[in-house]
Order: structure tokens, then C-alpha cells, then sequence
């Protein structure tokens, strides 16, 4: 449900800042805006607490957020309280980042390595994703796992390339056992 309510709300969003030509306003916004709400949970615990109306819970956002952010944003905030859909407010603004993102041709990969790499071989990396993928720029998130022997995994929305060698040893082993049979 939280996902339909996400995409909904997150589209409607989107369709605003497009209207309203701001679109690096309202993504600059609703990233620092998520990044606040996941930082404290005991906001969303006042928010999501049934006791408390919904005018108090509206001038609570308005008190924190007024002038932070723009007023069409904290309009949009409101509604979703209105509308008892505050629950979903991490979502809706995920689907809104990840929608005005691809709209401007910015691309987010997680890449996952065996060892630590050096700043070159990240320029080669985010220069090879430049290359293969149609986006302008990329943001590109990095971790090790050393579980992973060698190699990396490549993630960049629903596509994962899986090059690491504890993939390739697995597929080798399930190979050998069909083999056997």
C-alpha cells in the first residue's frame, strides 16, 4: 500500500515541479527534507501518534520546516497530513528524488567490491557507466564486501551486473551438481 500511496503522491509531486519550472529547487528540497525525516524517527513517532490532531501535527511541520523550504513543499507536506497519508512521506519523496533524477538524466549506481578502490578506478568506473548507460551524470555509491573474493557487482536501478568471483564459483558449482545428476 505504502508503495501505491509512494508513487501516487511521489508523481504528483513531480507534476508540480515541472508545472512550477523548479525542478532543481524541489529536488534539492525533498532530498534535504528525507534526509531530516530519516534522521529523526522520534518526529515521525509525533506525526504518526493517533492522539495528536491534525492541525498540531500541520504546525508542527510548519514550525520546523517554515522557510526551509518552499512553501509549495510544506503545502504538499499539509495535504499528506490532511489526507492521513503522512506515513508514506519517506516514500513519496524517494519516488519523487528517483523520478526527477531520471528525468534529468542522472543516474545513482552502488557498486560493490572486494577491496577498496582507488579515486582512478572510480573515475573508470563512473566513466565505463557514462558510456553504457544513457544518463548525463552519475552518482555513484561505493562498498566493500570481501566476501565477494574478487570482481564487483554493479547496481544502477533494477539492473545488477554480477562480474565478482564468488558469483562465478557459484555458478560453477551448480554447473558441476547438475552435472552429476
Amino acid at each position: 500500500m505504502a508503495k501505491l500511496v509512494g508513487g501516487t503522491y511521489g508523481e504528483a509531486l513531480y507534476n508540480l515541479a515541472l508545472e512550477e519550472g523548479r525542478e532543481d529547487q524541489f529536488l534539492e528540497e525533498a532530498q534535504a527534507l528525507l534526509t531530516v525525516l530519516e534522521a529523526n524517527p522520534e518526529l515521525s513517532a509525533v506525526m504518526m501518534n493517533p492522539k495528536i490532531v491534525r492541525e498540531e501535527k500541520k504546525s508542527t511541520m510548519d514550525s520546523i520546516f517554515k522557510g526551509k523550504i518552499s512553501d509549495e513543499l510544506l503545502a504538499f507536506i499539509d495535504l499528506t497530513i490532511e489526507k492521513e497519508r503522512y506515513g508514506a512521506i519517506n516514500e513519496i519523496l524517494s519516488y519523487f528524488i528517483s523520478k526527477m533524477k531520471e528525468h534529468k538524466g542522472i543516474g545513482v549506481a552502488f557498486v560493490k567490491t572486494a577491496v577498496t578502490l582507488g579515486e582512478i578506478q572510480k573515475a573508470q568506473i563512473q566513466e565505463k557507466l557514462l558510456e553504457t548507460t544513457e544518463y548525463k551524470t552519475m552518482e555513484m555509491n561505493y562498498e566493500v564486501d570481501e566476501s565477494l573474493i574478487g570482481g564487483m557487482i554493479i547496481r544502477i536501478g533494477d539492473r545488477v551486473v554480477d562480474s565478482s568471483i564468488r558469483s562465478g564459483l557459484e555458478n560453477l558449482e551448480r554447473s558441476l551438481q547438475k552435472s552429476r545428476l
